[in-house]
């Protein structure tokens, strides 16, 4: 039976996976992103100081080895100034950080133009993307036209692969009006980073066989949440990556059997950062409170989160999409302020009631009215408590409910941004 564990986000992202998994990570041999690129955004605060990473894992600070799998598509820009900011604080040698050859790469002044682009063109309809080059990236991946990391290892083949590339990119740019990309410019862009990457890419499906063969444990880190999912979640108001648990799989070259324990991590509200609907937003005081209290601001975008209240059927759909064997609640402390807390526990579309929603289209979805029930609050600080019996009485009782509307276990509660402000209930451990 595998001891890795899978961490993905039950809600829209920013649940706080990256806290989660600097937690769960001391005692691993590696932690593995296996998916998106840098329009995720993990924080993690240890000993008071902040880190900010969006492609690093964040389990790095452990020591561990960092691994970027397959699945993800690559900044290397922005690689290579996580790196260099890490190094003030910690070593990053190859011995700490592996990147798959099979990742494909992100090019500035190309994709993240192209993803203007269509933006732009979109108007209404526009997802509100981070502008990172994600998608476009992830279409060159699909259409067999994109480089990968495994080719700066080979930089006399990289000018025919660029020519290949830009027959694409500038067809389309031509359509658009938009002047045509250099050669020139991405080759040099390609060869300077490929020189500083080189050292660290290599073949990671191997490296995390052979660290399964010695017993050790793998963290995959998921970026982004469920119902962002490509295939699975609000389309078309979602990223370009599958965000659930099966993609930790296929985004690292490991067979279904590893991804061991699946954690899931949900907000004690929702947020939702973008475009898309939104059944349980609050555009009052509420939810202006949930914002402040919970720092509701974008690592990667900078833009204010949309606040709501916990939606339990949102939520226990992703658990099942993910085969969520444990959950974490986090920012539980931000609720501490409000005298009553609502969940919603259904929906209703047209007048009938529906428990468990899996068509999560835009246009049925617009038609949803959340059901609440309504549960006392606390009104007192909970903020840094290390033990489930040390909360209070209705603060334990709004988890029991949780749960029981999710239909998983919780088996941690973060009661703060610090890595010690983290009540473990049980172990991540299968059963």
């Amino acid at each position: 039976m595998s001891n890795n564990i899978t961490i993905v986000g039950l809600q829209w992202g920013d649940e706080g996976k990256g806290k989660l998994t600097d937690f769960y990570s001391e005692n691993a041999a590696a932690i593995v992103r296996f998916q998106g690129g840098n329009n995720a955004g993990h924080t993690v605060i240890v000993n008071d100081k902040t880190y900010k990473f969006n492609i690093m894992p964040s389990g790095v600070l452990h020591g561990k080895l960092a691994v970027i799998g397959n699945g993800v598509v690559l900044n290397m820009s922005r690689l290579i100034e996580e790196i260099t900011a890490l190094r003030a604080d910690f070593e990053i040698t190859p011995k700490n950080l592996l990147v798959s050859e099979n990742a494909a790469l992100i090019i500035p002044g190309l994709h993240p133009e192209m993803d203007a682009i269509f933006e732009g063109a979109s108007g209404k309809a526009a997802v509100g993307t981070t502008k990172r080059g994600i998608g476009p990236a992830y279409m060159d991946k699909i259409g067999r036209f994109a480089i990968k990391a495994g080719d700066l290892l080979f930089p006399d083949s990289l000018p025919e692969k660029v020519d290949r590339l830009l027959f694409l990119h500038n067809a389309i740019r031509r359509g658009c009006g938009e002047k045509e990309a250099s050669a020139s410019h991405i080759l040099d862009y390609l060869n300077e980073c490929g020189e500083a990457l080189s050292p660290f890419i290599g073949n990671v499906g191997q490296r995390l066989y052979e660290i399964k063969k010695s017993g050790g444990r793998i963290i995959f880190e998921g970026a982004q949440g469920s119902m962002l999912d490509i295939d699975h979640g609000s389309f078309p108001m979602v990223t370009s990556s599958n965000t659930i648990a099966a993609q930790a799989s296929i985004g690292t070259g490991v067979p279904p059997s590893e991804i061991g324990f699946v954690l899931g991590i949900v907000k004690a509200y929702t947020t939702r950062v973008g475009n898309g609907f939104f059944p349980t937003e609050l555009n009052d005081e509420v939810g202006e409170y949930l914002g402040k209290a919970g720092s509701e601001i974008g690592v990667t975008t900078g833009r204010s989160r949309r606040c709501g209240w916990f939606d339990a059927p949102l939520a226990a759909r992703s658990a099942y999409l993910s085969g969520v064997n444990g959950a974490v609640i986090t920012k539980l402390d931000v609720l501490d302020e409000l005298s009553e807390i609502k969940v919603c526990v259904g929906y209703e579309i047209d007048g009938e009631k529906v428990p468990f929603l899996f068509n999560a289209k835009d246009e049925a979805m617009s038609k949803v009215v959340p059901i609440y029930e309504t549960l006392p609050g606390w009104k007192t600080s909970i903020k840094g408590m290390k033990n489930l019996a040390d909360l209070p009485t209705n603060a334990r009782r709004y988890l029991d409910f949780i749960e029981k509307h999710i239909g998983v276990r919780i088996i941690a509660v973060s009661t703060g941004p610090e890595r010690s402000e983290t009540i473990e209930i049980s172990k991540p451990v299968l059963r």
